[in-house]
């Protein structure tokens, strides 16, 4: 059921969306009533779109997504209320991120609370992915197609109580709901090294993580991805290009998120997908396709958290001794031993 923080925190985003796309933060004057108004907000605070002429050229030029389809996509019905085309998934990730999806389910969004993570995606990594998506458009990293975040100080995103950034990303399970009878033969892991300790989840969770969402920290993927050795000899390529961008702006703790679902069903994919991996890479039995992306990179090794968290756990580990950890771990380890691990989730054939 929606509460009431969660719908301000829809309509925040709709509004945002909605308005002229080269508004930028403090290109407006406000009377001081209004800052007033604004500064005492608890929930519904006004965010603005940052970097709004950037996101549309990846979105129109290297992409391909239609302008319009994609404002429609958050207004799904212009005759219900604010909002109406943003929906709570209900869910919390690990560090406290709220998510929501459009209405035709072909975006997601997902707040930034921490103030390490998007300050990092603004500062560091927001022009680099912008250079590396344009130079490698069939790379696996989700595709991000906006960033919101607050126009001026609020007491709600001071006190924690509501997110003061977000990002917007593509839905690789956007026409799973198409068919009723079939979307229950989706499934779909979030893959990351299993050789690592997750202290996020035993040492230091967020106090908004649900217990639902504290029970499982990844997936394990106890079949195996049955394609040709060409199809592999390109996607591992694609992963290793990724990664490597990934090391470059030393980001670690990022995970693999797969899907699979059986062949014969015949989904509506979004034209926008050139790329197999995105589209459904047909299995070398037949009998599934594989979806793939690159997630959840936003855990930078430089940020003043990450160095916090990183003397603290090393400092536990002297006595808990649970072993190396992915978080504290190099850029170039944890490369490593994502790819081993991409490695072991295929089998040849043909």
């Amino acid at each position: 059921m929606t509460n009431k923080r969660q719908t301000a925190i829809s309509r925040s985003i709709h509004r945002a969306l909605l308005r002229e796309q080269d508004e930028r933060i403090g290109t407006r004057r406000y009377n001081v009533l209004t800052l007033i108004l604004a500064f005492l907000s608890i929930w519904q605070i006004r965010l603005v779109r940052i970097s709004a002429q950037l996101f549309k050229s990846l979105r129109n030029e290297v992409w391909g997504i239609d302008e319009v389809d994609y404002i429609d996509s958050f207004v799904y019905d212009r005759k219900k209320v604010d909002g109406a085309g943003i929906q709570p998934m209900g869910d919390l990730g690990y560090s406290g991120s709220t998510f929501f999806k459009t209405a035709n389910s072909k975006f997601l969004i997902k707040s930034l609370p921490r103030h390490s993570e998007h300050s990092f995606f603004q500062e560091d990594f927001l022009r680099p992915y912008y250079d590396y998506s344009k130079s490698n458009p069939d790379s696996l990293l989700v595709r991000i197609t906006d960033f919101l975040g607050t126009a001026y100080p609020a007491i709600g995103t001071l006190c924690q109580c509501t997110p003061s950034h977000h990002v917007i990303m593509e839905n690789v399970l956007c026409d799973k709901d198409d068919d009723a009878r079939g979307r229950d033969k989706w499934e779909t892991y979030d893959l990351k090294p299993v050789d690592y300790f997750y202290p996020e989840r035993d040492l230091l969770p967020d106090p908004l993580t649900s217990e639902e969402t504290m029970s499982r920290l990844f997936d394990e993927f106890k079949d195996k991805i049955r394609i040709t050795k060409q199809q592999y000899s390109e996607f591992r390529k694609i992963i290793e290009e990724d990664t490597k961008f990934l090391r470059s702006v030393n980001t670690v703790d990022y995970s693999l998120f797969l899907v699979r679902y059986p062949a014969h069903l015949r989904p509506r994919t979004p034209t926008d997908r050139k790329c197999e991996w995105r589209e459904g890479a047909l299995s070398a039995d037949g009998k599934w396709k594989y979806r793939a992306v690159l997630l959840d990179f936003f855990w930078a090794k430089h940020k003043l958290q990450a160095q916090a968290m990183t003397g603290v756990i090393q400092t536990f580990n002297v006595f808990g001794r649970k072993g190396p950890m992915s978080i504290t771990t190099t850029a170039e380890e944890y490369r490593e031993k994502f790819l081993e691990m991409v490695d072991g989730l295929v089998e040849l054939q043909g």
